[in-house]
């Protein structure tokens, strides 16, 4: 495959002013379907995690039982990065007020003590969710999805609790945690995620590479959906999340050598890529 110097700016371009607010109107209408589990919200403002991010965010409160939920927004719409305007948007459905907990010596072995409590708040927020949108819903092993239209962005909807990860523990500040999702799929097994800590870091990166770290994300992105509608079976499997963690893993430098052409800038990323590919192995056999 051969790409011209204006093909890449093409991949490169950030999510249009419609994609998000398609996306704006996904989370905003699922938040107003949950208040239908008597939860309400301060202000009807939907405000990014990270400001210069798409990771809108909104809480809903039930003050009569201290119940908290955050809405948010992850994954590539999150952290700008989705190359396919048909692709789902993520939205975490995440109970603040229910968690986990897991140390930095022993994450593996994090307790799972909601995982009845989850499978019922699931249950609930189906119910809202098909009450709202007749017709649209279909319920997956780890989300529920709510069907998109013109207007609005299909969502992938992932109820959830929090869990807090300690690295070290205070006994006077118990503050001191990163905070990701438990998820509780139907078939039994529990899934941790960072999303919070993948958009904050993204976003450091980007800043870091003069903001060439996510035009090089979207580019390598693209670049593997052609090579699938093309049959060219070394790019299935290939997640979204592993190649943007790919890069994020490379030298600054990399991507601010040559911010004046993309062609150089990329080429300089496949060149790295390749005179090191003997450390995936080793990383991998590191991990094991």
């Amino acid at each position: 495959m051969k790409f011209t110097e204006e093909k890449l700016k093409q991949y490169a371009a950030p999510l249009s002013e419609t994609e998000n607010q398609k996306c704006l109107r996904a989370i905003r209408e699922i938040r107003d379907a949950l208040k239908e589990l008597g939860y309400s919200t301060d202000s009807d403002s939907i405000d990014p995690i990270e400001s210069d991010t798409y990771a809108y965010s909104t809480v809903l409160k039930r003050s009569s039982t201290n119940e908290e939920i955050q809405v948010f927004i992850q994954g590539s719409y999150a952290n700008n990065t989705c190359v396919r305007g048909d692709s789902d948007v993520d939205i975490a459905i995440m109970r603040k007020d229910k968690y986990e907990y897991a140390f930095q010596k022993s994450f593996a072995a994090a307790p799972v003590s909601h995982s009845e409590e989850a499978r019922e708040f699931k249950d609930k927020v189906e119910n809202v969710l098909k009450k709202r949108f007749p017709f649209d819903v279909v319920r997956k092993n780890k989300s529920i999805m709510v069907i998109g239209n013109t207007y609005r962005k299909q969502a992938d909807t992932v109820p959830c609790f929090s869990i807090r990860y300690y690295r070290d523990w205070d006994d006077n500040d118990h503050t001191n945690y990163l905070e990701g999702i438990t998820i509780y799929s139907d078939d039994g097994k529990v899934i941790f995620n960072f999303p919070k800590q993948h958009i904050a870091n993204g976003k450091k990166k980007n800043v870091a590479t003069k903001h060439y770290y996510k035009k090089m994300v979207r580019i390598i992105k693209k670049m593997r959906y052609l090579m699938e509608d093309s049959y060219i079976s070394s790019a299935k499997g290939v997640s979204s999340f592993g190649l943007e963690s790919l890069l994020w893993n490379l030298p600054n430098e990399l991507f601010t050598k040559y911010t004046f052409y993309y062609g150089f800038a990329f080429g300089e990323i496949v060149k790295y890529l390749h005179e090191n590919k003997y450390m995936l192995s080793f990383y991998r056999r590191l991990m094991e």
